[in-house]
């Protein structure tokens, strides 16, 4: 069995691969404690892996469809992370767990969001631009949101916050964009293994994550998961409303929903884990589960849904 196809399998398996390492964290959390210091440098790797998959074209959209990106960057700084406030306070969250909704709402979107756009036949590229863009605005939204949001629960170092996204995020990602241009056969020999490395990254997130605040998720873990759920649901709920009333086509209305929907957990859950509590990293933990399952299911359902073309729609209507 080669590289491939065991990074594609493990991307097929990740809900159940992260549902059972919880599990195993809360089980036995004692030997995963330890590896918390190692969360950031695991997500710099993963961002590393992202901004080798990038290509200029990828950047295309930014000049063809400004308007349908600016709507969908929008709705994901400000669908996610008021919903986020606004379930945490109805559910009445610790400050901590409070702090880590509004930290998932406010990061930006995931890259498993792409392949299930793809999936869902939505609009690839402007889902592609989409978590880019989001990306590159992070360190600087990620920190006012939470700060904005949260820092009544809880002290918000929006500084640290900013510095850990740079060194996190934007560093690694310009990296990875510089290697695809210097070294692009080196990078295509590499990109293979790039998911299996999301994939046993983020597990290894999950465990530390879910170690280090057990007791919590004894105590609070299926409430919380309850505002998980929901959070996600509205995201991609609302990001197909907005999208729909600017008047986007239905494939970016796809593309839309499941970028807002579907956030970068891992870094809210390293962000948490650096700058909080273990207990605020949950919710995030939590999020990296769901939303791979809802993305999934949400990308089969549309995917045995074609859009129809204008053209195709009007000669429907004319027939009819």
């Amino acid at each position: 069995m080669d590289l491939e196809t065991v990074s594609r399998r493990a991307g097929t398996w990740f809900p159940a691969i992260v549902v059972l390492a919880g599990a195993v964290a809360v089980w036995r959390p004692e030997p995963f404690t330890t590896i918390t210091p190692a969360v950031p440098w695991l997500l710099a790797v993963i961002m590393l892996g992202m901004g080798m998959t990038l290509r200029p074209r990828d950047f295309a959209v930014v000049a063809s469809r400004p308007a349908a990106l600016a709507v969908g960057v929008v709705a994901q700084f400000v669908v996610m992370p008021l919903v986020g406030l606004a379930l945490a306070t109805v559910f009445g969250l610790s400050a901590a767990l409070t702090v880590g909704v509004i930290l998932v709402g406010s990061a930006p979107g995931g890259t498993a969001s792409n392949v299930m756009v793809y999936l869902a036949r939505g609009d690839t590229a402007l889902s592609v631009a989409m978590t880019t863009a989001s990306t590159l605005l992070a360190p600087l939204l990620t920190p006012l949101l939470v700060l904005w949001l949260a820092g009544d629960r809880l002290p918000v170092d929006a500084r640290g916050l900013l510095v850990s996204i740079l060194q996190i995020v934007l560093v690694p990602v310009v990296l990875g964009v510089l290697l695809r241009l210097t070294v692009p056969r080196a990078v295509e020999r590499v990109l293979p293994a790039m998911p299996l490395v999301s994939v046993v990254g983020i597990t290894v997130v999950v465990l530390a994550v879910v170690a280090g605040s057990a007791e919590t998720v004894l105590s609070v873990g299926l409430l919380v998961a309850v505002v998980v759920v929901l959070h996600n649901g509205f995201g991609l709920l609302l990001g197909y409303v907005t999208a729909r009333v600017v008047g986007l086509d239905e494939t970016a209305r796809r593309a839309v929903a499941i970028e807002v929907g579907m956030q970068n957990s891992g870094l809210a859950a390293g962000l948490a884990t650096v700058h909080f509590t273990p207990a605020a990293a949950l919710p995030a933990a939590l999020f990296s589960v769901w939303h791979n399952v809802s993305g999934s299911l949400l990308a089969g359902y549309w995917s045995r849904r074609p859009v129809r073309t204008q053209t195709a729609a009007s000669d429907a209507d004319r027939s009819t």
